[in-house]
């Protein structure tokens, strides 16, 4: 069995292109990143660029047997950002197949987010715009808004780290690349929120002051000062890969 679903408003050379799971398979174009479960490629289609994620593998553990496919964990997870308010790369088209039951294959597409870099490869340039407090000022809370608006639905990113994050030169941001984010509840949600801000400031300690790090989490909790309850997540989210790298 094959679900294979195409965005709203597709020109119809879009729609011809990326018409089914055996034309997706057949694309060729620039390998982004690989590994036993699935390739990134960007492909271009009369003059725009587009990513297209192939499956083969339904993902780790057991995920290969029980829950969702990786693959549909991820443009569901690109769904809910939209519906959501939080900018994120267009969904272009996405489906799996499974055969006797088991998933076989699948894929999404996403179009390019033209003029964008990831926050994490700005880092490695040692980007000017990170020296800039304005520019920062402005992604920061950008970011602090679209991290709330994801914990305040029980959901976590788990993997909200600098190079899933795509900055333009409006100083726009945008996230991308999601296929483990889930909802949770109670502790496993507080575990899995410290785990996401921690992710963001593993880099940011590298790349900007202790103020501007503070100014995020204060953005990020709506307030102007910390409380008891905020001193003991910030201590939380320093330690949290102290002993794991």
């Amino acid at each position: 069995m094959s679900a294979w679903k195409l965005a709203a408003g597709l020109a119809p050379a879009e729609a011809e292109h990326f018409a089914d799971l055996d034309a997706v398979f057949a694309l060729q174009g620039e390998t982004i990143t690989g590994d036993l479960l699935s390739e990134v490629l960007r492909v271009e289609h009369l003059g725009r660029r587009y990513y297209v994620k192939r499956y083969w593998g339904a993902g780790k553990g057991l995920r290969r047997y029980l829950g969702r496919p990786r693959v549909k964990a991820e443009w569901q997870n690109l769904k809910h950002f939209a519906k959501w308010g939080i900018a994120t790369a267009p969904l272009v088209a996405y489906g799996l197949e499974r055969q006797a039951g088991k998933f076989s294959r699948g894929a999404l597409i996403t179009a390019e987010v033209v003029g964008t870099e990831d926050l994490a490869a700005l880092a490695r340039q040692n980007d000017p715009r990170l020296r800039d407090r304005r520019w920062v000022d402005a992604i920061s809370r950008q970011l602090a808004k679209a991290t709330r608006t994801l914990h305040d639905h029980h959901f976590a990113h788990n993997d909200l780290k600098w190079r899933n994050l795509l900055v333009n030169d409006q100083a726009e941001l945008f996230f991308i690349d999601c296929p483990t984010g889930a909802f949770w509840q109670g502790p496993l949600l507080r575990y899995r929120i410290v785990k996401d801000l921690a992710c963001l400031d593993k880099v940011a300690k590298q790349q900007l002051s202790r103020s501007q790090r503070l100014r995020f989490y204060l953005q990020y909790r709506g307030r102007q000062r910390l409380n008891i309850s905020d001193k003991k997540r910030i201590r939380q989210i320093v330690g949290f890969f102290e002993g794991r790298e």
